[in-house]
């Protein structure tokens, strides 16, 4: 039997890297899923159409986490075409850096709102189901900057920092009702992202992790796997960190 099998999914972002390669696993280990994408329409549609390609139960919807109202009404649309929903996934996130001297306040907000807003919204409404349920895994995406700080990245390290806070506090809440809260902490994920920074840049970053080398999307979402499966069903309330070492 597969690791999923009989569970319904929701990854909110996934229309690439690590969402994406999240969406591709979860379907391999037999899991239904549903995903979200906002502006990466074109992206978002492909994959949909890749997964059910396969053989999988899976649907795309264009939705804005950020927004309370839209992350409601997604809740209630994966329930109406899946029956349930059993694992979460916020993975919805943006970058827009800045020394902090020159960072504005659209850049501050605009990042709190997607990355860490959204996980309020998604966690509140799918709560309710899963209390109904009896059963749940929620997991957060969260990164080393938000252990460890950045400079010129103080909007996105306090975006993830708090969605450490958030997921030790629902863990906490929710664990009597056999509810799981986990975040995963990435380190140097090699994806479009990085791509843009440059050989130079990455060979550096590369050279301050114990394994020498950046993680794959797949590794994280090998993760989420696990987290998402019942053989880490006691498991609740913890930050794994996926950083070759990083922060070692």
């Amino acid at each position: 039997m597969k690791l999923l099998e009989g569970k319904t999914a929701l990854i909110t972002g996934a229309s690439k890297g690590i969402g994406r390669a999240i969406a591709q696993k979860f379907t391999e280990m037999g899991a239904q899923v549903a995903f979200t994408y906002l502006s990466s329409v074109e992206k978002g549609q492909a994959l949909e159409q890749e997964l059910a390609a396969s053989g999988a139960k899976v649907k795309g919807y264009r939705s804005d986490a950020s927004v309370f109202t839209e992350a409601e009404k997604l809740i209630d649309n994966v329930v109406a075409d899946f029956g349930r929903l059993d694992i979460l996934i916020n993975n919805a996130g943006i970058t827009k850096d800045g020394l902090l001297m020159r960072m504005t306040e659209e850049q501050w907000d605009s990042v709190l709102n997607v990355n860490l807003k959204s996980v309020f919204n998604l966690t509140k409404a799918a709560t309710k189901v899963m209390m109904r349920q009896k059963y749940g895994s929620i997991i957060n995406m969260t990164s080393v900057v938000g252990i460890k700080g950045n400079a010129g990245q103080a909007n996105y390290a306090a975006s993830k920092a708090g969605i450490i806070g958030f997921t030790k506090s629902v863990a906490l809440e929710l664990g009597s009702r056999n509810i799981r809260c986990n975040a995963i902490a990435p380190g140097f994920i090699e994806t479009e992202m990085t791509g843009e920074l440059g050989v130079a840049v990455i060979e550096e970053w590369k050279k301050a992790i114990p394994l020498k080398r950046g993680g794959s999307p797949e590794e994280v979402a090998n993760c989420a796997v696990f987290l998402g499966s019942d053989q880490s069903a006691y498991i609740t309330g913890q930050v794994l960190q996926v950083d070759g070492g990083l922060l070692t």
